[in-house]
């Protein structure tokens, strides 16, 4: 099991009162349009246009303040843009080669093509504390709320994202050579860009069918 000591946090500061007029209590119809109109696009749909710089940390910086109990952080992220996207994708063709020698040689060059989809990727990590007394399930939720809230900022910068969990995640030593440890595991790849169209909204969930409202 990975160190992961120095990933614990100091007690927060002492709370202080709140008004009315404070930022945290404000109505955002903005924020809510974007959480009301968020989809997946799909990966032919990102402008290569890479991200800049300080858009991205600004991402990563609002994803790492997720729910995260007991100040764990039990999770990580790596970053894929620009060449290391190519390189990434190579590296992926050759094992899935060297797996599948009868493969179609019109796919040999598949998964180069998947990872130059969108100018960035960002594939999150899930890395449990397993000599914690945090539960390992509160752990491994981390990482789908890390993911989501990644998504989510990304959105308030007005990128578009597409989380998937193909085969070079889904592969121990696939994901092995992006630097993805025995004792841990990918939760996804978050692809993210600009969007060059509009996909059609899917159906969602009736709240009847999801909701119950316990009365005891």
């Amino acid at each position: 099991m990975t160190d992961q000591g120095s990933h614990h946090r100091a007690p927060p500061a002492a709370s202080v009162p709140i008004y009315d007029d404070a930022f945290e209590l404000q109505f955002s119809p903005n924020m809510l349009a974007k959480l009301e109109t968020r989809r997946s696009v799909p990966m032919r749909a990102f402008d290569p246009a890479p991200i800049p710089p300080d858009h991205l940390s600004h991402i990563l910086t609002i994803a790492a303040r997720s729910p995260d109990h007991g100040r764990l952080a039990p999770w990580r992220f790596i970053v894929i843009e620009g060449d290391a996207r190519r390189v990434s994708g190579e590296r992926f063709d050759a094992l899935y080669a060297s797996r599948n020698p009868d493969r179609d040689p019109a796919k040999g060059t598949m998964w180069t093509h998947y990872m130059m989809r969108s100018p960035v990727t960002v594939i999150v990590v899930s890395r449990p504390d397993l000599t914690s007394k945090i539960p390992e399930w509160d752990q491994v939720l981390g990482a789908g709320a890390v993911g989501m809230t990644l998504i989510h900022a990304a959105s308030a910068y007005g990128y578009a994202t597409q989380w998937l969990l193909k085969w070079p995640g889904r592969d121990p030593e696939a994901a092995a050579l992006l630097g993805v440890q025995p004792d841990e595991r990918v939760a996804g790849f978050i692809h993210l860009g600009r969007q060059t169209e509009r996909p059609a909204d899917r159906l969602r969930p009736n709240l009847s069918d999801v909701v119950t409202h316990w009365a005891g």
